[in-house]
């Protein structure tokens, strides 16, 4: 008996611009299967090659509380080992097949992705349902892994840029998920225990809880009947995911200083953001590429690098996630220039707030986001990627069709809106990492 049925069949719409007009082709069918996970299939014939992508929900958000990194310890486990397989036979068995297999735990879910030819599908799909279905979980590969992490935690503390995204992630977000740092890791991983990583693991990884994108050079039938055969013994779970620890509310802006004898001040600031699910979106995307996120384009790039040549990288972005994500502006100058930085900074988002956007710089920036859209859909990789955050984001089947009509209803208006609505300018946080004498911030 099978053990799926076509609950949806909704063909994914792909835009693809042509002289500024996009038609819309099919490229793909959503499926939920009876064990509760969801297929998303892009039949691709052209090239004999099959691209597996899974997302899980057994990411940061999910760890429990005290337990940081645990997520991200679980997932790199599961290619360490299976009941049938010790970690070398699996990696030697996908490079033999000339394929890949990787896992890893971001933030909001567990990834996992397989690549292989066509004709070995069988046996990467053979791999793939062994390293989510059986990890062992040796605790030799358990120590292995930490102190894996720990040398590398110990390697980018001497990293500026990433002691300066540290602070600014604890300074806003505080005890959510998304606060943790790598010292808050650096300090739990050694307290792991193996019964950590199998109790995470039993709670989190389900087929209810994740979903597949299957791209390349297979049929609807061929694949649904792989994932019949290799995953039938996967078995739901219903336990719930922790509820999120609520960001702290900065009253007021908050000034960390970091003294490290470099010769560039690295500084963030920012402020909590929106999640990705929120309808502003596409107003924050169009406003936050002409204030910094459009590289030699931007306003923060042409005052404070171009025009002033204070800075040698100045950018800005919405981290959007499942839920709300950080606005941040990340700027690297001299130290002496940081104080004249931030007030440029300051400046132009200001300047955002009360000062409608010009109809060219609107025009511009409507150009290039949807003019790229097509892009990130070039690739098997990419379309995989696109689909399991279709699903995660529940942004809608047909979001690829939307997209650019989104972006270009976008107004003056909305961008100033935005602005206003999302960027603190009161109540932000603001990170410096620099030699502190030579830098003597007024702030």
């Amino acid at each position: 008996m099978k053990i799926y049925n076509v609950l949806v069949l909704i063909p994914i719409l792909v835009s693809l611009s042509v002289s500024g007009v996009f038609a819309a082709e099919q490229i793909g069918k959503r499926i939920l299967l009876n064990n509760g996970m969801v297929l998303l299939l892009a039949e691709k014939h052209t090239i004999p090659m099959v691209t597996i992508s899974m997302a899980i929900t057994a990411g940061k958000t999910a760890e429990p509380a005290g337990k940081a990194g645990l997520a991200a310890l679980t997932a790199s486990l599961l290619t360490q080992g299976t009941s049938r397989r010790t970690a070398q036979e699996i990696s030697s068995e996908i490079d033999f097949i000339g394929g890949s297999l990787s896992t890893s735990g971001e933030d909001d879910y567990a990834a996992v992705n397989l690549r292989v030819l066509k004709k070995d599908i069988r046996a990467g799909m053979d791999l793939l349902s062994d390293v989510l279905l059986h990890p062992v979980f040796d605790q030799k590969e358990i120590d292995r892994k930490i102190n894996e992490t720990l040398a590398e935690i110990q390697r980018q503390q001497e990293e500026p840029r990433i002691v300066a995204s540290d602070a600014f992630n604890k300074a806003v977000f505080g005890a959510n998920a998304y606060g943790r740092t790598s010292d808050d890791v650096a300090a739990s991983l050694p307290k792991l225990t193996r019964a950590d990583v199998v109790a995470f693991y039993t709670a989190r990884y389900s087929p209810n809880r994740s979903v597949i994108a299957v791209v390349g050079d297979v049929s609807e039938k061929e694949i649904v009947a792989f994932l019949n055969e290799y995953f039938a013994s996967w078995q739901n779970n219903e336990q719930q995911l922790p509820a999120p620890i609520q960001p702290p509310v900065l009253e007021k802006t908050v000034i960390e200083k970091i003294h490290k004898n470099i010769t560039q001040a690295n500084i963030a600031m920012g402020n909590i953001g929106i999640s990705r699910g929120n309808p502003d979106f596409y107003s924050c995307l169009v406003m936050n590429y002409i204030l910094g996120g459009g590289g030699f384009s931007s306003r923060l790039m042409d005052n404070i690098r171009d025009n002033k040549g204070l800075a040698y990288d100045v950018h800005s972005g919405f981290a959007a996630q499942k839920d709300p994500g950080a606005f941040m502006v990340s700027i690297q100058t001299k130290n002496e220039s940081a104080n004249e930085v931030i007030a440029e900074t300051i400046k132009e988002i200001r300047r955002m707030q009360s000062e409608l956007v010009s109809e060219k710089e609107l025009e511009n920036a409507k150009a290039y986001l949807t003019g790229n859209f097509p892009l990130r859909m070039d690739t098997s990789v990419k379309i995989a990627g696109i689909l399991t955050s279709i699903e995660i984001y529940n942004l809608g089947l047909d979001y690829p069709q939307k997209y650019p009509v989104l972006i270009n209803s976008v107004t003056r208006e909305d961008i100033q809106r935005v602005a206003n609505k999302y960027l603190h300018l009161d109540n932000m946080a603001i990170i410096i990492v620099a030699n502190q004498e030579k830098a003597k911030l007024k702030y």
